[in-house]
């Protein structure tokens, strides 16, 4: 397990450098000036001079580059063009929102989607299944953007069960009443990355029960006389979570580009809006630290998947 560790660790620091190299490059050689926008034609020439120079827009790409990466080190990722705050503080400002989201879509397609995968197994070729494929299939070609303005329209200004953006409604509450307000915000937002997401824990568990079911260790398990639910708990849903958890921990990276999609329209205050104000702003030292939090996210998230399946198959630990 230790090995697995190391390997995986040295993957993905390998992958956040490669990551936040290209992000660094792609920003740089875009056709539109951060000059232009950072600096204000009623300043004076000494003024516009030292503005550049304190954002190190003075030096050539490569410079910018090393001292970049020397600021990566020290945790020094720059300030911000258009706050003139430092990137790490505003970052660290957004992220918990985004956080918030992401361990509410997770654990709730977790819990949703497992249980109606094997359903979905249990009653393969009945209605229930090909209800369940259809709903699927439903889920995995819907438009993210088309669903969250369904439900804005359904549920917030329809029936008007839930506010329409934010993280909560300004002035903050105190106390139980602010997390509750935060919850009641989060419902939609939750919900539109929710249906995108959980078609896919459904179609990975019921594909992989039914290939479970077919084994010859689960035909010993009824054998010995076992029923159905202690079969499927004991026996077959440990091996059949593999692809499950494995499609779970990339999910967590197309989770990241619906949540900037997802954040824009609800107006939730989480990195994924974040990198479209800064898109907007040209706000380059902000986009680099946002893509590179995002690419730790990513890349912690595949560690723990990794470990978790190599609990779950102990052949991985041998390198099988």
């Amino acid at each position: 397990m230790g090995r697995l560790l190391l390997l995986r660790t040295s993957k993905g620091l390998l992958t956040i450098f490669v990551s936040i190299t290209i992000t660094f490059f792609i920003l740089r050689f875009m056709p539109a000036d951060p000059i232009s926008i950072l600096i204000d034609p009623k300043m004076g020439p000494e003024v516009q001079a030292q503005m550049i120079r304190r954002f190190g827009l003075d030096k050539s790409v490569p410079e910018q580059y090393f001292i970049f990466l020397k600021g990566l080190v020290t945790g020094d990722l720059g300030l911000s063009f258009k706050n003139q705050q430092p990137v790490i503080e505003i970052i660290m400002q957004k992220l918990p929102w985004t956080l918030l989201l992401l361990f509410v879509v997770v654990v709730l397609s977790l819990l949703v989607g497992i249980p109606i995968g094997v359903l979905a197994a249990r009653k393969q070729g009945k209605f229930a299944d090909k209800l369940i494929n259809f709903m699927v299939t439903l889920g995995i070609s819907v438009f993210l953007p088309f669903l969250a303005f369904g439900f804005l329209y359904i549920f917030a200004y329809y029936f008007k069960l839930f506010p329409t953006g934010g993280a909560y409604t300004p002035p903050p509450k105190q106390g139980l009443a602010y997390y509750l307000d935060v919850a009641k915000h989060a419902v939609l937002p939750s919900l539109t990355l929710f249906c995108s997401h959980v078609a896919s824990v459904v179609l990975y568990t019921r594909n992989s029960m039914i290939d479970v079911f077919n084994e010859d260790y689960i035909r010993t398990a009824y054998s010995k006389g076992l029923n159905e639910p202690m079969v499927i708990r004991y026996h077959a849903l440990k091996n059949a979570m593999i692809p499950t958890i494995t499609v779970t921990g990339l999910m967590i990276g197309t989770m990241v580009g619906g949540a900037v999609m997802t954040e824009t329209i609800f107006a939730w205050p989480g990195v994924g809006r974040l990198i479209y104000d800064s898109v907007s702003a040209m706000d380059y030292p902000v986009l680099q630290g946002a893509f590179l939090i995002l690419a730790v996210s990513v890349v912690v998230m595949n560690i723990i998947t990794d470990l978790v399946i190599a609990w779950l198959d102990p052949r991985i630990k041998l390198g099988g």
